[in-house]
């Protein structure tokens, strides 16, 4: 029997991959391979800390596979020649992949399936990145949902499928194992700057995505919808780069979730169970969003927001500042040193950011989108493009423009006891909480006691909040008669 590849992607795993379960279902020799096809990204090449990741991710998947008496085959090139040239030297027939949604990755696929029509090879492809693939979610009328509500009301009616089982035993090797670069020859990791940080926080891998679904399930998920809202707790999953990778299935955590009602006699779930399951329809929204409006990346989805009158920020000065966390307003920068040493940032504090970015520096949502991407190890186009549109007001539901974060008022009601911004922001660990969020409010006498010096161990406000509000709404009044003209 002629072996089959199977064509791993944003999938990296063993267990509940529908691709990998054809392929061993077969019968014959399986060829697992990765390609690395910058390219084929277009616009959205990987950043530093998602290649980190994947460096990672293909270790672990490599190591999987040799516990399976397999490995993995590593090859670099557009991904239609890779496969092609793969399927004529191999001699295999059946080439399977799990499909991506992303624009790129569409055309990719479209150029594979093109590649390997003419030499008669059989390709299948399947859905193991969402719980419903984006294109048979659709309201009564046949177009896509632009509100989340509905469309999760919507998708709840619709059955989830149960997780594909996992590789049992070896899988069958081919009779000549092609030849294969070294996953270090791929160049992933950063050479910049170390990665210290993104090691000592995460376990790239499908072993490390089940540990920590493990334990967020066991532990942390039915306190879920009072502490997810809490930067300075544990109160979130982090389970976001390990399902942007494909690590971890959302139908694997889905029924995860849904089985504590078995195992507890408790029925229905209870509020943070339910709350978080909510959170993977919101990844499944973005998806569907990203699918059906392709060109949201750069572009935003209501389109009067192409005419906001935005600040210049000509030497990038505004824009540096909110990078490297010195805005002067701690719950700010606390959340950008976060970013910048592990390559994550709890989603409470990203609204808050991002708000910030784009209604108090009048920058435009793209430049945090960009930044966010080259820094975040679970840079996903679909959840990046959704968050910050939604940020911005300019996209499908969307937080109105005029909702403007006081970055004082939300350190000091998600960050309440300073735990936070004294974790990040270590120069002020030393000011009481009652001006930890505003040094600038704080006495001299306290200051010099806390041994902050304003403007010298940490800045002043980059800008005043009240100004910044009054500047937003203008600008925001300007669009709409602009608009409307």
């Amino acid at each position: 029997m002629t072996p089959a590849i199977v064509w791993f992607r944003q999938d990296l795993r063993l267990r509940d991959n529908p691709a990998l379960a054809a392929a061993v279902a077969r019968g014959g020799p399986v060829i697992p391979v990765y390609i690395d096809d910058p390219d084929g990204e277009g616009a959205w090449k990987r950043g530093a800390a998602s290649r980190w990741w994947l460096h990672h991710s293909l270790v672990s998947l490599d190591a999987a596979l040799r516990s399976k008496a397999s490995r993995l085959v590593v090859a670099r090139g557009p991904a239609a020649e890779v496969l092609r040239g793969l399927v004529a030297r191999a001699g295999a027939r059946p080439v399977y992949w799990n499909r991506r949604y992303e624009p790129a990755a569409v055309a990719v696929e479209a150029a594979v399936e093109a590649a390997l029509a003419g030499s008669g090879c059989e390709t299948q492809r399947f859905n193991s990145a969402l719980l419903f693939e984006p294109g048979t979610v659709t309201n009564r009328q046949g177009r896509p949902f632009q509100v989340f509500s509905p469309f999760w009301r919507h998708s709840l009616q619709l059955p989830v499928p149960e997780p594909t089982r996992g590789v049992a035993g070896a899988l069958r090797p081919p009779p000549r194992w092609p030849l294969s670069l070294k996953i270090d020859g791929l160049g992933l990791r950063p050479r910049k700057h170390g990665d210290a940080g993104l090691a000592a926080t995460w376990e790239p891998g499908e072993a490390g995505a089940a540990r920590r679904l493990k334990h967020f399930v066991g532990n942390a998920i039915g306190r879920y919808d009072s502490a997810r809202d809490l930067p300075g707790e544990t109160g979130t999953s982090m389970l976001s780069p390990h399902l942007h990778f494909g690590e971890l299935g959302p139908r694997q955590v889905w029924r995860a979730v849904k089985s504590l009602s078995k195992e507890t006699g408790i029925f229905p779930l209870g509020k943070g169970e339910r709350v978080f399951l909510s959170e993977i329809g919101w990844r499944e929204f973005a998806h569907h969003l990203l699918f059906h409006f392709p060109e949201t990346p750069t572009s935003p989805l209501r389109p009067e927001f192409r005419r906001f009158p935005w600040r210049p920020d000509p030497r990038g000065t505004r824009l540096k500042a909110w990078q490297r966390g010195l805005t002067g307003y701690p719950i700010v920068d606390a959340g950008m040193r976060q970013l910048w040493h592990t390559g994550w940032m709890h989603n409470r504090v990203r609204m808050i950011v991002a708000s910030f970015l784009v209604k108090h520096l009048g920058l435009p949502w793209n430049e945090g989108a960009a930044w966010f991407w080259k820094t975040l190890v679970d840079a996903d186009l679909a959840n990046n493009t959704l968050g910050w549109q939604w940020s911005a007001g300019c996209g499908a539901d969307a937080a109105p423009f005029f909702r403007i974060f006081a970055p004082v008022r939300q350190g000091q009601r998600f960050d309440p006891d300073g735990s936070y911004v004294r974790h990040w922001v270590p120069e002020l660990s030393g000011l009481p909480v009652a001006y930890l969020h505003r040094p600038w409010e704080a006495p001299v006498e306290v200051l010099a006691a806390a041994n902050v010096r304003l403007g010298a161990t940490y800045p002043g406000p980059c800008v005043d909040h009240a100004w910044a509000r009054a500047a937003a709404l203008e600008g925001f009044r300007q669009m709409r008669v602009s608009h409307l003209a």
